[in-house]
């Protein structure tokens, strides 16, 4: 890995996948006996309340009332 002109680095596909790291987790990096390694935040949300967080409130029935599938995901996608 190389470390960018903006301080960020490339996590390669296979440890994304093999720990279950999705776009916008929060994690961090900490030092442990001198070598950085990069954790999970503790307490961070999980994919999926980040989403409904990001959702609630956008609409509401009156706003959705004989709108079909396609047309309700059109306005939740924004």
């Amino acid at each position: 890995m190389r470390l960018n002109s903006k301080g960020q680095v490339t996590i390669p596909a296979q440890p994304r996948a093999e720990h279950d790291l999705r776009t916008g987790d929060d994690i961090e990096v900490i030092e442990v006996d001198n070598p950085l390694r990069i954790a999970r935040t503790k307490g961070a949300p999980a994919r999926g309340q980040r989403l409904v967080r990001r959702l609630r409130g956008t609409a509401d029935s009156r706003d959705i009332e004989g709108m079909s599938t396609d047309e309700i995901m059109d306005l939740l996608r924004g």
